[in-house]
């Protein structure tokens, strides 16, 4: 399973203060944060915990396309 975290989502991705990370990431599952979204809202890369990827929105095309199983309901 993966999740990507984008809009305010990619608070969880950044460490917190003292080293912890966001419980959200207790799951498992590969963790993606949109790059773009950590630039709008001034987070540095370089505070992404090492269990999530920096990803571009082309990134997360070739993830759900190529790289998961996809479910469509309506």
């Amino acid at each position: 399973m993966g999740i990507v975290l984008v809009s305010n989502g990619v608070y969880h991705a950044t460490t917190k203060e003292g080293g912890k990370a966001s419980s959200m990431l207790d799951y498992s599952a590969d963790y993606f944060v949109l790059k773009e979204d950590l630039d709008t809202r001034g987070l540095d890369e370089s505070k992404v915990d090492s269990k999530v990827k920096v990803v571009t929105y082309g990134d997360v095309v070739d993830l759900i396309m190529n790289d998961y199983e996809k479910t469509a309901w309506l």
